[in-house]
């Protein structure tokens, strides 16, 4: 069992810059597959980005690519999204998510995460 904490959420202005973190605990971090998702409200949970558990790996959502980065640190068994140059579409609450994976690959789809997280709201104002 995997138990994941985010967190860094909060309200910004449009252009501004937040860091979200997950922290894991339970099982060893090492193996899982990291991914971060967001929902609006109305709309499906969405891929913003994912990283495998060697750090090797990233995959991006078109709509943040070039301004959202996700990093892993493993001895602290923590998941990062750093957001920049963030806009009001990007409103919305984010989950950090887990799942099991070879060290190299990356996991996209919503479906296939094991472990959630409660999520942190992040709120882009004009």
């Amino acid at each position: 069992q995997v138990q994941l904490v985010e967190s860094g959420g909060g309200l910004v202005q449009a252009g501004g810059s937040l860091r979200l973190s997950c922290a894991a605990s339970g099982r060893t971090f090492s193996s899982y597959a990291m991914g971060w998702f967001r929902q609006a409200p109305g709309k499906e949970r969405e891929f913003v980005a994912a990283i495998s558990w060697s750090g090797y790996s990233t995959n991006y959502a078109d709509s943040v690519k070039g301004r959202f980065t996700i990093s892993t640190d493993n001895a602290k068994n923590t998941v990062y999204l750093q957001m920049n140059s963030l806009k009001p579409e990007d409103t919305a609450v984010y989950y950090c998510a887990a799942t099991r994976a070879q060290p190299m690959v990356v996991v996209i789809p919503v479906v296939l995460y094991d472990y959630w997280g409660q999520g942190t709201q992040v709120t882009v104002s004009l």
